[in-house]
């Protein structure tokens, strides 16, 4: 009995999802349209006649092949959700009118499902809490504490400036390494060219000449010589290693902490990340304390909001001391991991019970600090770059020239 109950909601579960676009008239006869989430079309029409609309028009959308959420759709969408509320909009109305402007298709279907949530009697945090994958804790408490304070649209307008704050932070960091990694891959591929076709063709030229050539030209055919005959080894394995990089990184634990600890220690660039990784710090425990979130319970969230598996640990550690009635300014002091100025403001806050506000000016400190880094950062890299080019490429080109500089001296 229990595996044919077992099996009849397996069934049920597999069936197919569907998004029905419809049109039709009310009992006005007013023109009306909008979408529905069911698994079949006459579920469609029985809701909606109940609803005294009159169905004139269905049409069947496939959930599959949407594109992906990313972040910054949660971001808008947040931004968007807070300015309505504080327009005085419904809630509901809120999701129509944010869902039904959205380009995604994908985040369309996912507010229709949050709105259904919600129009069922679900509270806003619950909804959310039911798409962790796009709604993490943080999100789900600070909405939550809204909700219980009636201050909804305060918390939401400050977790929509968090979001847009950290999505900022997040492209600076990009922005940094995306220039130096986009030339060391655009000279791969140039010096890959020069080595597979155009020395090949030096060679035979010079294979005429019936003189020794110069060192640095044999060095560079013989390059050359491997890449011809190995040069699917050579974008095999660079492709392969690069992906499994990646695939171990998600799966390994101990390679994330690892990676994470390196990348603090990186020359330049580790500088830059710290400065991110505090002002996310900074930035996330201002917003939940000021949402009236208790210290302890705020520092859950804090930990992995930050992106660092070292941030992570050290605020493990400072929740603990914190619950065990030892400030904020001691315990962070004692995790060796903040910069004095930052403790320093983390104690004035205490002190004068602002301590939202301190943090708040930590985190735009050292978010105009990363900002400043990566411009200074480009300025420097461009002349850096240019110069490793050159020497690269001209290198190869002094190289295949010697021998017609050594024939024209004999000529």
């Amino acid at each position: 009995m229990a595996t044919a109950a077992l099996k009849r909601g397996s069934k049920r579960d597999a069936v197919k999802e569907y998004i029905f676009l419809w049109e039709g008239k009310d009992r006005s006869g007013k023109q009306v349209k909008g979408e529905m989430r069911a698994s079949g079309e006459n579920v469609v029409n029985a809701t909606l006649r109940r609803q005294g609309i009159l169905v004139t028009k269905v049409r069947k959308q496939r959930v599959g092949g949407r594109k992906k959420i990313t972040e910054k759709d949660i971001t808008l969408f947040t931004r968007q959700l807070a300015t309505m509320m504080k327009a005085g909009v419904p809630l509901l109305q809120a999701f129509d009118i944010v869902g039904k402007g959205h380009s995604n298709p994908s985040v369309s279907k996912l507010l229709l499902d949050i709105r259904t949530e919600v129009e069922t009697g679900s509270s806003l945090a619950a909804a959310f809490r039911k798409f962790p994958l796009y709604f993490d804790a943080l999100f789900c408490n600070l909405v939550q504490a809204g909700e219980q304070a009636g201050i909804l649209e305060s918390l939401l307008d400050r977790l929509a400036t968090y979001k847009e704050k950290i999505l900022a932070i997040k492209s600076k960091i990009k922005s940094a390494l995306f220039y130096p990694t986009a030339v060391i891959v655009v000279a791969f591929v140039i010096t890959a060219v020069i080595m597979i076709w155009v020395i090949p063709a030096f060679k035979e030229i010079f294979n005429n000449f019936g003189a020794d050539l110069p060192a640095p030209t044999l060095m560079v055919i013989s390059m050359s010589d491997f890449f011809v005959e190995y040069w699917y080894a050579i974008f095999g394995g660079l492709i392969g290693g690069i992906w499994g990089f990646f695939a171990l990184w998600k799966r390994s634990r101990a390679l994330q902490i690892a990676l994470d600890r390196w990348f603090l220690k990186l020359p330049v660039f580790g500088d830059i990340i710290r400065k991110a990784v505090i002002a996310r710090w900074t930035r996330t425990l201002a917003t939940m304390f000021a949402a009236g979130v208790p210290l302890v319970e705020a520092l859950d969230s804090v930990g992995g909001a930050s992106g660092n598996h070292v941030y992570a640990e050290a605020t493990k550690r400072i929740q603990q001391e914190v619950s065990t009635g030892t400030s904020l300014t001691v315990a962070m002091q004692n995790a060796a991991v903040f910069p004095a100025m930052v403790v320093q403001m983390t104690a004035i806050g205490e002190e004068s019970g602002s301590l939202d506000a301190m943090l708040t000016k930590v985190a735009d400190f050292f978010e105009q600090e990363v900002d400043d880094a990566v411009a200074s950062l480009s300025s420097l890299m461009e002349p850096i770059i240019m110069v490793v080019l050159g020497t690269l490429i001209g290198g190869m080109v002094v190289a295949m020239y010697l021998p017609i500089f050594k024939l024209g001296q004999v000529v």
